[in-house]
């Protein structure tokens, strides 16, 4: 699995897209949860890296999870 920020942010813009027809309030949620069960240790330290240095790329929601899900890392 590529730990390349491209790449990264396509999928976790995927997985934001997937969500974005779930109910509101569930999506944010809907992508951290996601994020958190099924990508490694290598992936999330990488995009945490992209996240921090300004998240270009991201949709607003998915970046939105993706700060929740660090600040819980941390």
């Amino acid at each position: 699995m590529s730990t390349s920020p491209d790449n990264l942010v396509y999928m976790a813009n995927q997985i934001g897209t997937f969500f974005k027809s779930q109910k509101p309030e569930t999506v944010v949620p809907g992508i951290a949860d996601h994020i958190k069960k099924f990508w490694d240790p290598r992936m999330l330290r990488s995009i945490y890296a992209h996240v921090d240095a300004g998240g270009a790329g991201l949709d607003p929601q998915v970046l939105e999870a993706l700060q929740s899900l660090k600040a819980k890392a941390a």
